[in-house]
């Protein structure tokens, strides 16, 4: 007899507690006041640790732009910013399961992934390439025919070289590696002839790899990787914040001082100068901001 008022009550608890419970990301901040970054440990110059332990980097910088823009917009003055790690095999997920809300790192905007999340207004351009040592003379890919090669686990990289391997029957074994450092140890140590990555980052590894002259990146791209600041899929209102932080960013020209910082200047923890201007896609993706997955966009 008394079942359907247990029923009840219990259905009214499970409503109480729903209800109470952020609806999107900027009532979870605003609950919470705490945003929590998705981070790189060896992401140069775009998102990793330096001397101090400290995340730093571009993505990171254009991350705390947001951060800033939330303190203004939720009136939250000390707004607390939480890093959280991670690697390119578990970031989707921990996105998905709210355990970061917005990711800073090199992740590319893809048709595929925004099928789980989704990304904010391009932050960089990039291209899909391989390092590997000089004295190995591997100019292209017919080159790594029937040898080991290692990609980055979740990575875009791996599923385009896994692609063409298999399309063109190159008879690569492809290796998984669990980050940046590991892929690049693996070529570095001859237990792969070479690392796929994309260029940007294979440039940030390259320069501060103990002998840099010992190692060349390939000179032809296998792909264009339009880098984004990735967020939980289907919640409007946080990514017009992102992407209006963003354009402001662009817009202001406050952009260049950014990009100079990590692609032109002198940064940590070795003082490194990678030397790489600002591309002519990513002038196009700043002239005219777009979060398009479509390589042609940027071409």
């Amino acid at each position: 007899m008394k079942t359907p008022t247990i029923v009840a009550a219990l259905a009214l608890i499970a409503s109480t507690y729903a209800s109470a419970q952020p609806a999107d990301t900027l009532s979870k901040i605003r609950t919470k006041n705490e945003i929590a970054l998705g981070v790189r440990e060896t992401a140069q110059p775009f998102s990793y640790l330096d001397a101090s332990h400290q995340f730093v980097g571009y993505s990171v910088d254009l991350c705390l732009k947001v951060v800033e823009g939330l303190k203004s917009h939720l009136t939250l003055p000390d707004l607390k910013v939480r890093m959280v790690p991670v690697a390119s095999s578990n970031r989707i997920p921990l996105m998905a399961n709210g355990t970061i809300d917005l990711e800073c790192g090199t992740t590319s905007n893809t048709i595929e992934r925004q099928k789980q999340v989704a990304f904010s207004s391009t932050i960089f351009v990039a291209s899909t390439r391989f390092v590997s040592k000089k004295t190995a003379n591997l100019a292209d890919l017919n080159a790594l025919a029937g040898k080991a090669v290692v990609a980055t686990a979740g990575s875009s990289n791996i599923r385009q070289i896994s692609e063409l391997n298999a399309a063109r029957k190159y008879g690569m074994r492809i290796a998984p590696a669990r980050d940046f450092a590991e892929g690049f140890l693996m070529m570095e140590t001859d237990r792969a002839a070479a690392f796929f990555l994309d260029d940007i980052t294979l440039a940030g590894l390259v320069a501060n790899a103990k002998t840099p002259d010992a190692f060349v990146i390939s000179k032809a791209p296998l792909s264009v990787e339009p880098y984004a600041l990735m967020m939980r899929k289907g919640d409007p209102s946080f990514k017009a914040l992102v992407d209006d932080v963003l354009e402001t960013t662009f817009s202001s020209g406050a952009i260049n001082g950014i990009y100079a910082k990590w692609f032109e200047s002198s940064i940590p923890p070795k003082s490194i100068n990678m030397r790489v201007p600002m591309s002519p896609a990513l002038q196009r993706a700043i002239s005219h901001p777009s979060d398009s997955a479509d390589a042609a966009s940027y071409q």
